[in-house]
């Protein structure tokens, strides 16, 4: 949603943008980062601790004014196994669908 005017966010295209958090680890680091990532599609499938497959991936720096960050897009993100398989659990993968999470 556009926290400015409550409308659901679209893409350039009219499309409706779905977001969804990935838990990112590194192979040999404790830590775990959450990234977010804006699909055209909605995630079906994608639930807590499914390991997920996500399709065309891309970084984009940004900078506004004093600040900066880097965003993520994909063509579309699905499960890529059961919990706990052999990619191990790689922690949440939540999908927020338009107006609320699903």
């Amino acid at each position: 949603m556009n926290p400015d005017t409550g409308e659901v966010r679209k893409d350039r295209d009219g499309n409706t943008i779905y977001t969804v958090g990935i838990s990112v680890r590194q192979k040999d680091r404790r830590r775990a980062d959450v990234i977010e990532i804006s699909v055209p599609v909605e995630p079906r499938g994608v639930a807590e601790g499914v390991p997920v497959q996500v399709a065309d991936l891309v970084a984009t720096a940004w900078a506004i004014g004093d600040r900066h960050g880097v965003s993520f897009r994909a063509s579309g993100i699905t499960p890529a196994g059961p919990p706990g398989g052999a990619a191990g659990n790689p922690g949440p993968a939540r999908g927020k669908a338009p107006g609320g999470e699903s």
